[in-house]
């Protein structure tokens, strides 16, 4: 019955240990997701699934659905370029409220209408 008792003691602390590492990762994790389509719906522009976010993390997921090479770039970072038909996913801290520009930084992209401003909260 003792062995028990600090067994389950055991497997009590185990799990308190597991925990405190566990939370912080989960609150790592938080943050808002957007998904970016470049190149639609037509060529040189984008589609976001939202234009406004809470400021903090934000995890744009890009894919390129155009038929040409696109990246996307916000706030000082940048996904590498895409081909036709890849992905690549990008986290930056939008550090406040604020408007925050983003754009394909392709030669004439953005001037073609590759670009736009995404809002935090």
């Amino acid at each position: 019955m003792k062995n028990m008792k600090v067994a389950m003691l055991g497997l009590g602390a185990t799990a308190l240990v597991a925990l405190a590492f566990a939370v912080p990762a989960m609150a790592h994790q938080s943050g808002t997701t957007v998904n970016v389509v470049a190149g639609k719906p037509s060529e040189f522009s984008f589609t976001l699934s939202t234009k406004t976010v809470k400021h903090g993390p934000v995890t744009f997921k890009v894919k390129n659905g155009g038929s040409i090479t696109h990246d996307f770039s916000i706030d000082g970072k940048t996904t590498p370029m895409l081909a036709p038909g890849k992905s690549a996913t990008l986290t930056v801290t939008l550090a406040k409220a604020g408007n925050y520009p983003y754009e394909c930084t392709v030669p004439g992209h953005a001037a073609a209408g590759m670009k736009g401003v995404l809002k935090a909260t």
